[in-house]
């Protein structure tokens, strides 16, 4: 049926209310049968939480997500100025003015190429982009470069990769709204790297 994802197999539980029977229990004891019940089947599944937010922060590592998440919401994630410093999702929570629309908002932690074959633990990371509703990518104005034997890519290359590693993991993710955030726009020639944007 729809909702099922073909790596974990079972069930994709995502709608208020909805049930699914994991596995159905046996005949118990009482004292009809003298509390002789019948053992149950056993059966270990893994139970994977998938986030839920409006809006997926999306981006390499240190592009500036965790910041723009603090400065947005109340949330604390973790800051700094290397690499991976988010390893698990954080929401936030941005209330308007008079309280009357709350939008959740899932930094995600950084990916990288490849990320949708699992690497850098990119399933981990991308399973929770699947529930947001928009997509806003956080790009560094400066490019990217995760090591110095790699290439460096502009922020156009970068949205690029992005888009291509979402895709690869789930087709039709990109189709959704996006919204594109240059940050570090305090750095020497920003404007330059982002009129070429």
């Amino acid at each position: 049926s729809s909702g099922i994802n073909a790596e974990y197999g079972i069930c994709d539980v995502d709608k208020p209310g909805q049930m699914f029977l994991l596995q159905e229990g046996s005949k118990g004891g009482s004292l009809v049968n003298n509390y002789h019940g019948k053992r149950g089947d056993e059966r270990w599944v893994k139970l994977v939480l998938k986030s839920i937010a409006d809006v997926g922060l999306v981006g390499y590592p240190n592009a500036g997500k965790s910041s723009l998440l603090g400065m947005v919401s109340k949330a604390t994630p973790k800051i700094g100025s290397y690499p991976f410093t988010t390893l698990k999702p954080t929401v936030g929570e941005v209330v308007n003015a008079d309280h009357s629309r709350r939008v959740a908002i899932a930094d995600i932690p950084g990916l990288i190429e490849g990320a949708h074959e699992n690497r850098g633990l990119g399933h981990v990371f991308l399973l929770h982009i699947e529930r947001t509703r928009v997509l806003l990518f956080v790009l560094d104005v400066q490019g990217f470069q995760l090591h110095h034997n790699l290439p460096h890519r502009t922020p156009f290359e970068t949205f690029g990769y992005l888009c291509r590693e979402l895709e690869l993991y789930m087709p039709g993710l990109t189709k959704r709204p996006i919204v594109v955030a240059m940050n570090k726009m305090d750095t020497e020639g920003a404007d330059d790297e982002f009129s070429i944007f």
